[in-house]
């Protein structure tokens, strides 16, 4: 057991349930009713009587919404963390005290990376907008974002939250990941991370069978699988299943550039690897209970399955909940690599437009949420890992994990383990000043969820954004995995279909034909 558990309210990103109403307002022509939707670079939406109007738009359940019960106060050496207000109320009050401007946040949320996309192209307008990763490298590639002014990295002023508390882990894949020369760092600032992996029921399934991609398609596990509903996820890790020999072999893992290689073999979308891919996934299809794109986590918890491909956020949601019931799962990162995944908050051109006092205020927002206790917040309230550790200036992050994963005073020592993230807070990996003394399951449940160790870091890749004609192909593959794929069909069944279908118009011909005779 851990220490404390989270909030039965840390949710899930909620991505599809959103998406799902989003789908039904714009379906139903309810799109005037959507908020934020006015003309780019009007002033007058931009400061209204002195008071600058921020517009935010987020993931559904991405951030401290407050009214938290009063036992669920976090009670740190640094002082007690609660949640009372929503942090974008809260930001409203603290700007106001450091800056001496109104600022009204108008908080919008979207469902999926694309849904925003065409939220954009149809005319709504942000100020300040959280997407993923491959998002985020496609709006730096289409020139719609707008850079961060530099005063934002200044590590001296002390308002400057983010880049004196980012993790260095966080800030050095921002700042060698480039789109058209141009740094994620300059157009991105991270708010939370995490790695997919495989979600398992320990009683059932053996951790060296959750511990690799090809448990999807393994046999011993037909219908009591399930897959995420998403062309990349599943990809990924359709991927990993298939380069498997590649990827675990002794000169792949030792060669001087596997980082750089794993990149390159994750990210591949050539002809004939889609077509290998394809094929996979359809018996993978025929293996899986389902193509989930949210219920995966509920079927874990009431046992309907044995093992779910998941976020690592869901994944602690997940098991939070089932540990309620006596019902422990765990998490596994594959030995093949896991895919790195981001969500960054970009501004818009758009909607910042020239405006100072907007830019300002969004780069203040992203500061606000940088503080640690208001990264602990968004923590404990949404489930995921948020990129802010605190760095030397602030141990609260730390503490944080501290007091949610170390043992009970009264546990077994034989059952006791050090588990250090350091490489996380410092970059050094073995700081002995960032060790949680944990029980022995953590190392395969939700502290290693949150922060998994340093060796599945080291085999992880991100997935990058594609172009037209990429992702034109991946698109048409997924389309034949999830749809009907009229390639598959023999010739000879075509040849029955036809002859069948021909036969079914001579009886209904024939027929009239007879009914009008009598």
């Amino acid at each position: 057991m851990i220490k404390k558990m989270k909030n039965s309210r840390s949710s899930m990103r909620a991505r599809v349930i959103a998406m799902s109403m989003m789908g039904m307002l714009l379906s139903g022509g309810l799109v005037g009713l959507l908020p934020n939707t006015v003309e780019a670079g009007d002033e007058n939406n931009a400061v209204n009587n002195d008071t600058v109007v921020l517009r935010v738009c987020n993931w559904e359940e991405y951030i401290d919404l407050g009214e938290w019960e009063e036992d669920e106060v976090i009670d740190l050496d640094n002082g007690d963390i609660f949640g009372e207000n929503p942090l974008y109320e809260d930001f409203e009050e603290w700007y106001f005290e450091n800056y001496g401007v109104k600022v009204e946040v108008e908080y919008s949320c979207f469902g999926t990376n694309e849904e925003l996309y065409n939220m954009l192209t149809i005319g709504d307008v942000y100020d300040l907008v959280c997407p993923s990763d491959y998002m985020i490298m496609k709006l730096m590639s289409e020139d719609k974002l707008v850079q961060y002014s530099d005063s934002f990295f200044d590590a001296d002023n002390e308002e400057n939250y983010y880049v004196r508390g980012a993790s260095p882990f966080i800030q050095q894949a921002f700042e060698e990941n480039e789109i058209n020369g141009e740094a994620w760092k300059n157009y991105a600032a991270c708010y939370m991370w995490g790695v997919t992996g495989m979600l398992y029921n320990p009683e059932e399934v053996p951790r060296e069978d959750a511990m690799t991609w090809q448990i999807l398609n393994n046999p011993d596990y037909c219908r009591q699988v399930t897959v995420k509903d998403n062309v990349r996820d599943t990809m990924f890790a359709g991927l990993g299943a298939l380069k498997s020999e590649l990827l675990l072999s002794e000169e792949f893992v030792s060669s001087d550039d596997y980082s750089l290689r794993l990149k390159d073999e994750m990210n591949d979308v050539s002809e004939e690897t889609l077509d290998v891919l394809q094929n996979y996934l359809q018996q993978v299809r025929k293996n899986a209970y389902s193509f989930e794109s949210d219920s995966g986590k509920a079927d874990m918890i009431t046992g309907k399955v044995l093992a779910n491909l998941q976020w690592s956020g869901d994944a602690v949601y997940a098991m939070d909940q089932a540990e309620e019931d006596d019902y422990y799962l765990e998490f596994a990162i594959p030995y093949e690599c896991t895919n790195l995944w981001f969500d960054g908050w970009v501004m818009l051109k758009s909607g910042i437009g020239e405006s100072a006092a907007k830019k300002q205020a969004a780069e203040a927002f992203v500061n606000y949420l940088s503080m640690p206790e208001n990264a602990v917040r968004n923590m404990y309230y949404i489930g995921y890992t948020s990129a802010i550790t605190g760095g030397e200036y602030d141990d609260t992050v730390f503490q944080y994990i501290d007091w949610t994963y170390s043992a009970e005073e009264d546990e077994d020592p034989e059952n006791l383990v050090e588990y250090n993230v350091g490489y996380y807070f410092t970059g050094e990996e073995d700081n002995e000043d960032y060790v949680i003394c944990t029980t022995e399951d953590q190392t395969r449940r939700q502290l290693y969820a949150q922060y998994p160790p340093k060796d599945a870091i080291d085999r992880s890749a991100i997935m990058w954004y594609f172009d037209a004609d990429a992702n034109a192909r991946v698109n048409q593959m997924w389309i034949n995995v999830r749809c009907f794929n009229a390639k598959s069909i023999p010739v000879w069944l075509w040849v029955v279909i036809g002859a069948a279908f021909a036969a079914a118009i001579y009886i209904i011909v024939r027929t009239k034909l007879i009914n009008r005779s009598k």
